[in-house]
């Protein structure tokens, strides 16, 4: 009879998996060839094979709990891209803008629903505090896919999604506080809640300095690459559990854990492998969510659900704006970040069943307000699309006059960032009579460059729109010449699924760029003063009255070695892989046969 329970359990699981994953991969490549993101397409894949849709899957509560892990995993892998002191230089906006947004969005849409809606005054706060929080699930992927992450914009949304994170803690002790029902003698008290979080928070830090760091240099002295994944999983799951057991955020502490990484020389390796488990279990929370949508209650008071969402996003993104400005953020990307965060977010979920468990709202109201929360959700992409179609107006207007690549003639390359580097790269392949598209963002460079006799077309070359507006699909290579470190993988991506049969070069700001870039399939990257870096070097050697084949050796030797630290670097993420292959004052490249004795000869004579 158990075997029995056991086969059909198993035939469920699979069946259910096949149906889901199906319905993902159709819904999110049919909105994905249209622009309108992925997150939509698994929300709207959800709806159909859920409950109130043709019901082929019965019971997406339990997925939820499974797919929750893809939060997990997603501030874990964005811990890792904050080291203590550069999460120190965010106090600010995460405890100034933070507090505020959490405080003013929550008592005005608070104050929305005991108007609009006829609650009692406890019942509007349940619902119009968790109404503040944002979908930390939709903005930080969104974030990280277009490299804006670690830009002063995308440090300031993170900062705020951050805080809301650790708001949950008094949110749920205001619940607690407000609440009808009787007293659970096992629940937590709000007080015993705030010391549970500061206990964990300073226990996960200490391990991390003294457990989580040296376990790695375990874990990397065996160089097995599936230790790595282990130990990673095991990290964050540790992590989590430990917050769990205290009815505390397992996503805050998988995100301290990360943190306590971000330094780590492994933090690159490790990031690409957990990456995948976050990719997978995202899309599954948001189908899980579509299907937890109750279309009943939509249809039942359809105005309500569309209005109230409206009204939210309305709301939370002027409200934003409006502190964003008292904060001294410029008009344009104020804008932007009450648009991203404007949405409500899926932690509103717990707390909705948190006021049910406490007397203060109906099972009904906690379905029609957690149909708003994902109706919300819903409209991100379409939110994000008239931001960039602002950011396309605002553009527009520091490029008056200037031409598009949209005119420009068929070529065989396209140059991105017609500058110092570009234009030396340009200018080679024109010595060879190859046809060259130029593009450039700076409006005074290509009036600069029109002097000179030479047509630069103005826009945003590592947009897929603009580049294929340039010929991009026809070209036989596009080489990225910006700089800074902003285009990195994760940016380049799209670009080379768009464009397959153009080899992709880029200019990498330094080692650790040049590392990053590894993930890529790119045809070319180089550090932009690493070859200015080996002529000084070769010049210096000379002065000192070395023969020319001894430079060359010593040029060879280091180039050779640097690549194969570099290489090597790349597979571990550890930045100290071949340090051994380093030239130091006690690691010197052995003399030749011919030429001088030693280098402390020429130096002494």
């Amino acid at each position: 009879m158990e075997a029995h329970q056991a086969a059909t359990a198993a035939e469920l699981v699979l069946r259910d998996g096949v149906i889901i994953l199906g319905a993902a991969l159709v819904f999110v490549m049919v909105f994905r060839r249209f622009g309108l993101g992925a997150v939509l397409g698994y929300l709207l894949a959800g709806a159909l094979i859920g409950p109130d849709g043709l019901a082929l899957i019965s019971a997406p509560e339990e997925m939820l709990h499974i797919a929750d892990f893809g939060i997990v995993l997603l501030l874990f892998l964005v811990g890792l891209e904050l080291n203590p002191a550069r999460l120190w230089r965010l106090k600010q906006d995460i405890f100034g803008l933070g507090l505020l947004q959490v405080t003013v969005c929550g008592l005005a849409i608070s104050g929305l629903i005991y108007v609009a809606a006829g609650f009692s005054v406890a019942a509007s706060l349940a619902i119009g505090l968790p109404l503040a929080l944002s979908s930390t699930a939709q903005v930080l992927p969104s974030l990280r896919s277009d490299g804006t992450i670690n830009t002063p914009d995308g440090e300031r949304a993170f900062s705020v999604l951050l805080f809301q994170d650790l708001s949950i803690v008094p949110l749920i002790t205001i619940i607690a506080a407000l609440s009808r029902a009787p007293v659970d003698p096992n629940a937590p008290t709000g007080l015993q809640l705030t010391g549970y979080t500061i206990g964990a928070i300073v226990g996960l830090v200490a391990a991390g300095r003294f457990l989580i760091n040296p376990l790695f240099r375990l874990v990397g002295r065996v160089a097995e690459r599936e230790l790595f994944i282990v130990a990673g999983l095991f990290i964050v799951l540790a992590s989590a559990a430990v917050m769990e057991s205290l009815h505390l955020s397992t996503a805050l502490g998988a995100f301290i854990a990360g943190v306590m990484l971000a330094d780590s020389p492994y933090r690159h390796e490790l990031e690409a492998d957990i990456d995948p488990f976050r990719s997978i279990l995202l899309g599954m929370f948001f189908v899980a969510v579509g299907m937890l949508l109750d279309l009943d209650a939509i249809a039942a008071r359809p105005l309500f659900v569309i209005g109230m969402a409206l009204a939210l996003i309305t709301l939370k993104a002027v409200l934003l704006f409006g502190l964003a400005r008292l904060f001294g953020v410029e008009r344009r990307k104020a804008l932007k970040l009450g648009l991203l965060l404007s949405q409500g977010g899926e932690f509103a979920f717990v707390l909705f069943a948190a006021a049910q468990s406490a007397a203060l709202i109906a099972p009904e109201a906690a379905t029609l307000f957690a149909a708003v929360v994902t109706v919300s959700m819903a409209s991100t992409p379409f939110l994000m699309m008239v931001n960039d179609w602002l950011d396309r107006r605002s553009r527009a207007g520091d490029g008056d006059g200037l031409d598009g690549p949209e005119g420009s003639p068929d070529s065989c390359a396209i140059v991105v960032g017609y500058g110092r580097f570009g234009q030396t790269v340009a200018q080679m392949l024109m010595a060879k009579g190859i046809s060259v598209t130029l593009i450039d963002s700076k409006p005074s460079q290509i009036e600069v460059s029109g002097s000179f006799g030479l047509k630069v077309y103005y826009g945003d070359g590592t947009r897929l729109d603009l580049l294929r507006l340039a010929g991009a699909n026809e070209v036989r290579a596009i080489l990225f010449c910006l700089d800074g470190k902003w285009l990195n993988a994760h940016r380049l991506e799209p670009i080379l699924e768009a464009f397959p049969q153009a080899a992709i070069f880029v200019r990498a700001f330094d080692r650790l760029h040049l590392m990053e870039m590894g993930a890529a399939d790119i045809k070319f990257a180089v550090r932009e003063v690493f070859e200015s870096a080996v002529l000084m070097g070769r010049e210096a050697l000379t002065a000192f009255g070395f023969e020319p084949d001894e430079v060359s050796r010593v040029e060879q030797e280091y180039r050779d070695r640097d690549r194969e630290r570099l290489e090597s670097q790349s597979r571990s993420g550890n930045l100290h892989a071949l340090r051994e292959r380093m030239f130091t004052p006690d690691n010197r490249l052995a003399d030749a046969e011919k030429g001088v004795d030693s280098a402390a000869q020429v130096v002494d004579g």
